[in-house]
């Protein structure tokens, strides 16, 4: 439906290793003007009044993420006078959608986590375009390759709200410390970072097994750092197969990780159990002896340290994922705020969440990341987040955006189904790489078919 966003890896890896190296040597400052109280927010965008009017915005955030979203609306509210309510959603959410529609009850408003969900919104006549006046904040606020992804055949749909960064290594400090280990930049030596840790007492790696959107993730940073770009684009439009030698490659070079046991905390049975949440938590508690001295995720595992004790800067650090081939990847994500009911409520909130207003209440509060290119980095709690959101800018729409969200969802963001439980059935038995290829082949030409 769109053109691909053109190659520019090397660019963004480059900014990515230089932000963050740079964050990596300061602290936690809590500098910025980003408090996340949203009271004494600047207002750059004027909003109409809408007292009596009330809105329902659903999204399948929980926990600090919801949290801290809640503090947008509640700010929506008091500069409109309207009334909002957040619908928590499951996943799949266009099956939530889909099930809320049917019963002639729409929420206003969905924050869609994948763009093959946006897609189908706008296939099945769910979605409204967006109004003039979140036009005229997306146009001034955003490059033109993250209002392209919330584009579909020339008309604006979705406001990219939310931003991820999901090629990154989160890990303790003092683990790597007291084993004498750097930050690893290649796939080699991440290896043999892992094994010089298991050495030392502490389980390097911390997999969210049971969470299979972060399993689509390892293989897509090893996929599109091996195959390139080029590649990655055809397999994710499924113009190669997943049989293709390409994929085999990289299923075997994550059997190089999955396939040791004494890699994965709790080995894979563990792992499968494994929540994200408790993924990062367990990398950050338990002082010098955690579960786990590494946790690979996006820079969103920022809320999921700060529900521990450690410190982001100091206590907990963060590398770009290693290149396994030339180039180190980058694959972003996102989340887009949609409309699916008419109404001047929908297109008020689209255009608060497409301003800088609403962005520097969730990058105060952490965890968060922004494509608007209008909002202050000091809006940001730490160096560490500081450096990843500079990085994203910096980096214009050298990109690439994360392949299972620009896949049908029945593939590639169901859980137990497609990509996800392929790729959860490969962690259990990461020897059976042939195995695994027919079952995503099949899933996926399942999906595309329909």
């Amino acid at each position: 439906m769109r053109t691909t966003l053109r190659t520019g890896r090397a660019a963004v890896a480059a900014a990515v290793v230089g932000a963050l190296a740079l964050a990596g040597c300061g602290g936690n400052d809590g500098g910025g003007p980003g408090d996340g109280a949203g009271g004494d927010a600047a207002r750059t965008v004027e909003l109409p009044r809408l007292e009596g009017e009330s809105l329902q915005v659903a999204a399948v955030w929980s926990g600090p993420e919801q949290e801290n979203f809640t503090r947008v609306l509640e700010e929506f509210e008091r500069r409109t006078g309207a009334e909002v309510d957040f619908v928590p959603a499951q996943d799949p959410i266009v099956t939530f959608l889909g099930t809320k529609i049917a019963g002639g009850s729409p929420p206003d408003v969905a924050m869609l986590p994948q763009v093959g969900a946006v897609e189908q919104a706008v296939e099945r006549g769910w979605a409204k375009p967006v109004g003039p006046e979140a036009a005229a904040q997306l146009e001034k606020n955003y490059s033109p390759g993250w209002r392209e992804l919330g584009t579909v055949d020339g008309t604006a749909y979705a406001v990219y709200y939310k931003a991820a960064n999901k090629s990154l290594v989160w890990y303790n400090s003092a683990v790597f410390e007291n084993a004498g280990v750097d930050e690893p930049a290649t796939w080699e030596e991440f290896l043999r970072t892992a094994r010089t840790v298991s050495a030392s007492g502490v389980t390097p790696v911390s997999v969210a097994g049971a969470d299979g959107w972060t399993l689509t993730d390892w293989f897509e940073n090893v996929y599109l750092s091996q195959a390139g770009p080029e590649s990655y684009d055809r397999l994710g439009r499924h113009e190669i197969p997943w049989t293709d030698p390409s994929v085999a490659r990289a299923l075997t070079t994550l059997a190089e990780l999955f396939g040791d046991e004494s890699l994965i905390a709790g080995g894979a049975d563990g792992a499968l159990q494994t929540e994200f949440p408790a993924s990062v938590t367990q990398t950050f508690i338990g002082g010098e002896a955690p579960r786990a001295a590494m946790v690979f995720e996006g820079d969103f595992v920022a809320v999921n340290i700060a529900q521990t004790d450690a410190e982001i800067g100091t206590d907990a650090r963060v590398f770009p994922f290693p290149a396994v081939g030339g180039k180190a990847p980058v694959v972003t994500g996102g989340d887009a705020a949609v409309a699916l009911r008419d109404g001047e409520g929908a297109q008020a909130l689209l255009t608060f969440l497409a301003s800088p207003d609403a962005a520097a209440i969730s990058a105060g509060a952490g965890g968060f990341l922004s494509p608007n290119r209008a909002l202050d980095p000091g809006a940001y709690p730490n160096d560490v987040q500081r450096g990843i959101a500079e990085a994203l800018l910096a980096a214009g729409d050298d990109f690439r955006f994360d392949m299972s969200d620009r896949m049908p969802q029945s593939f590639g963001g169901t859980p137990g189904k497609g990509a996800w439980k392929a790729l959860q059935d490969f962690l259990k038995n990461p020897r059976d790489v042939a195995g695994t290829q027919r079952q995503l082949e099949a899933d996926a030409a399942a999906a595309y078919r329909d």
